[in-house]
């Protein structure tokens, strides 16, 4: 037993004795810092990656399938995505969903599915900021071209998509590496 603690006591010294520090290879405390934070974005999931891990979402990734948008909500964004869960899908007509996802009518889908999404990372807290700061509501401009109006009803935030109907903002900040999840409780349909 004294023999193996020798042993191993010995390679421990020569493996920490040879092991050089050449100046020059240091790393300065910010480059190692913005490494690391690379290597934790790299990690994080992306939107779409994010979406298929959770099953109340599995409504909403067969329709980003059906519409041919994994690639571009897997891009780099950033995007903002007010994501409908499942139970906002089952607040649909009957046979709609059936009816979007068919391949003829996937440019309605993708339309209805962009009126969701948003150009920028916009957190929880600059949703707010921008609904105070505009005296009550924020008109927020989809990629689908369309507009989403955003307000305070007691503790919730609000959305009105173009036809007057609303939804709940029920989950907020969920982080990816492209952008940023806000699940909601009804899908919002553009004009």
């Amino acid at each position: 037993m004294k023999n193996l603690f020798l042993s191993l006591s010995l390679i421990a010294f020569i493996s920490f004795t040879s092991c050089k520090s050449n100046e020059g290879e240091e790393k300065a405390p910010e480059k190692a810092t913005e490494e690391v934070k690379e290597e934790v974005v790299e990690t994080q999931p992306n939107i779409v990656e994010i979406a298929a891990s959770n099953e109340d979402f599995s409504t909403l990734v067969i329709a980003v399938q059906a519409a041919e948008l994994l690639e571009t909500l897997s891009s780099e964004g950033p995007f903002t995505v007010f994501a409908p869960t499942n139970d906002a899908f089952a607040k649909l007509p009957e046979g709609t969903l059936e009816t979007l996802v068919e391949p003829e009518n996937k440019e309605m889908l993708t339309g209805i599915l962009t009126y969701h999404v948003v150009g920028g990372k916009f957190m929880a807290t600059d949703v707010l900021n921008a609904i105070e700061e505009n005296g009550g509501s924020f008109a927020i401009p989809t990629v689908q071209g369309g507009e989403l109006e955003a307000s305070i009803d007691g503790e919730n935030v609000i959305l009105t998509d173009a036809n007057g109907n609303t939804s709940t903002i029920v989950i907020t900040d969920v982080e990816a590496s492209n952008g940023v999840i806000h699940a909601i409780d009804t899908v919002v349909m553009p004009e």
